[in-house]
């Protein structure tokens, strides 16, 4: 019962990320890259921390007591804010939708191959190498729909 509900709040969780990447491209190309990615965080970590403060039971590590490269998530939440902020408003939310999750998902079959940052081993198999390929035909496809797109526009008499 549990696991169809873990997948029902990462579908949520990924349409989330997809509407706060076109929102946040749009602020970004008016605002500003970092001033947008700043409203995000300063949002984020105050939101965060009353959830924190009210609802989380309490735990046997602290960030003072976890291995300090388990620390480094936090920085790549910044690289990825500022690159949908900056890469939305030039090529598109499903263009910066799709590239992402196709470098976390093949970032992810990495990791599980080799077990990287103390997680299991999950070699990969021939499911897995047609997985990396639709990726990868995916960002093809998307990246030629642009260029046509720019194409067209860009030779239409004005």
């Amino acid at each position: 019962m549990l696991l169809p509900l873990i997948f029902i709040l990462l579908l949520v969780g990924g349409a989330v990320l997809a509407a706060q990447s076109s929102i946040n491209g749009r602020l970004g190309a008016k605002a500003g890259v970092i001033e947008s990615s700043w409203l995000t965080f300063v949002i984020g970590a105050v939101l965060t921390f009353l959830l924190m403060f009210f609802f989380e039971p309490a735990q046997q590590a602290t960030l003072f007591s976890v291995p300090k490269w388990q620390l480094t998530g936090a920085l790549f939440g910044v690289v990825y804010m500022l690159a949908i902020v900056f890469a939305v408003p030039r090529v598109g939310t499903a263009a910066a939708t799709v590239a992402v999750i196709s470098g976390q998902l093949l970032m992810s079959l990495l990791i599980d191959h080799f077990g990287w940052l103390s997680n299991a081993v999950r070699p990969l198999d021939a499911s897995r190498y047609v997985a990396m390929a639709l990726l990868i035909g995916a960002i093809g496809l998307i990246y030629l729909s642009h260029q046509q797109r720019h194409r067209r526009m860009t030779s239409q008499p004005s």
